[in-house]
């Protein structure tokens, strides 16, 4: 069965599936393999569970040709699906790539497009290999926007993520110490995060650039860009205010207000505000999505406890990351006292003992009240202050947290998502413990 012939299958099923735990009615499954599973040994449970084709790659798993859809490689066939749906639909696509923001960038994008368009955006961070074809075709004949979010750990990732959903339009949020493992140093994420802008050069699309960025900057020359900054020759040019807890934006005298912290997340507010006016949303609306935006997953969220504020941003860390949250922190306004708790930043490489070194030196020199650091990398730092604490796992963390009555603190929650420092929260509050 050629590409074309599996689409049509396609467009009779409810969506594409590939976990039988999620299986939705008269939906096509795709019996993709991993490290510890084979997809094609739960096709029969598929259809059991009410999926309308299987696609399998394992002969013998293919019982019949009218439920099951044998194909050379089931990943590559989701692939060349997607692709083939891509142009099928001819919808704009706008590609959002970048070590720090993206996810919430998008989500901003989305909210403000989607004002003015019916738009599909990437949820989550579902934007790998499998994610952006299963994100692209989770779009139908309804959809007047997509928003494709892509990720990579490794050189060439992205282009081949640009070679499925061909964008019209690229984004880059910035450029940091991420998956340091796979990209050997800050300019090989420069070099592989810039393959989307090489890609929308080649076929002479759209780039949205924030020029304030030294890097995106370069690409100016380029005779098709859309720009945003404090730099005054930007098409958008913003103001960025310090020290409120919360991310702001001035554009065109006004002000726009947001549920983010973090200055740092002004710059994705801005993104935002360029995107949205240069397709033509109403200024009022782009006004209000962004002020409506509400940030989950532990991605930059304030929660307010009694007296005590505590500002979770525990959904992912790398040493960029991570520095700008405690530089903004620092600056922080506030008669709090201010705690920060710290979890080990993942996929660093030979870099890891150094850049966690480098961030117990700021903290230690920012004139925390306490900070509190968890992990294996953060335990073989050197500390020289009796307010910094190293825990062996969570359990010890709090306990210690669980032990303190804490009135009138300001925290900042910091770590790479296998950390789950969320788990700390219910100790800070005494959610689960008992009264004194």
């Amino acid at each position: 069965m050629n590409t074309a012939q599996l689409h049509q299958r396609y467009l009779l099923c409810s969506g594409v599936d590939t976990d039988t735990r999620k299986i939705r009615k008269d939906s096509i499954f795709f019996a993709l393999k991993g490290d510890n599973f084979n997809g094609n040994l739960f096709a029969e449970e598929a259809l059991n569970k009410g999926a309308r084709y299987v696609v399998v790659d394992k002969k013998e798993c293919a019982r019949d040709k009218e439920h099951y859809i044998l194909v050379k490689n089931c990943l590559e066939s989701l692939q060349k699906l997607a692709i083939f749906h891509r142009n099928y639909l001819g919808i704009p696509i706008l590609a959002i790539t970048g070590s720090n923001g993206k996810t919430t960038t998008k989500e901003l994008i989305n909210a403000v497009l989607s004002r003015k368009f019916k738009t599909v955006a990437t949820k989550g961070n579902l934007n790998n290999h499998i994610g952006v074809p299963l994100t692209l075709l989770s779009m139908d004949e309804e959809t007047e926007f997509g928003i494709v979010e892509m990720g990579a750990n490794h050189p060439l990732e992205i282009e081949f993520l640009c070679s499925i959903a061909n964008p019209d339009y690229g984004y880059i949020t910035n450029f940091g110490k991420a998956h340091l493992e796979g990209f050997g140093s800050l300019e090989g994420v420069i070099q592989a995060k810039t393959e989307l802008y090489r890609d929308i050069q080649k076929r002479h699309k759209l780039l949205f650039l924030n020029l304030d960025d030294e890097v995106q900057k370069k690409h100016a020359n380029y005779n098709h860009v859309f720009t945003f900054g404090e730099d005054q020759n930007a098409h958008i040019t913003v103001q960025y205010p310090e020290g409120d807890a919360t991310a702001k934006v001035f554009y065109n005298q006004t002000e726009f207000t947001s549920r983010l912290t973090g200055n740092y997340n002004a710059k994705n507010m801005a993104a935002a505000i360029c995107i949205g006016l240069y397709f033509k949303v109403l200024f009022n609306s782009v006004k209000e999505a962004i002020a409506s935006y509400e940030p989950g997953n532990n991605r930059s969220q304030t929660i307010q406890s009694d007296s005590n504020t505590i500002i979770m941003d525990a959904y992912n860390a790398n040493p960029t990351s991570m520095q700008a949250a405690l530089d903004n922190f620092s600056k922080l306004k506030t008669s709090k006292e201010k705690i920060v708790i710290l979890g080990d930043m993942f996929e660093l490489g030979p870099s890891a003992a150094t850049e966690h070194q480098v961030i117990v030196n700021f903290v230690e020199n920012a004139g925390f009240s306490e900070a509190y650091l968890l992990g294996e990398n953060f335990r073989n730092t050197t500390t020289s202050n009796n307010t910094t604490f190293k825990f062996r796992d969570m359990e010890a963390l709090k306990k210690h947290t669980s032990e303190i009555n804490y009135k009138n603190c300001y925290f900042l929650i910091k770590g790479s998502r296998g950390m789950a420092l969320e788990r700390v929260l219910d100790s800070i509050e005494k959610k689960n413990y008992p009264s004194e």
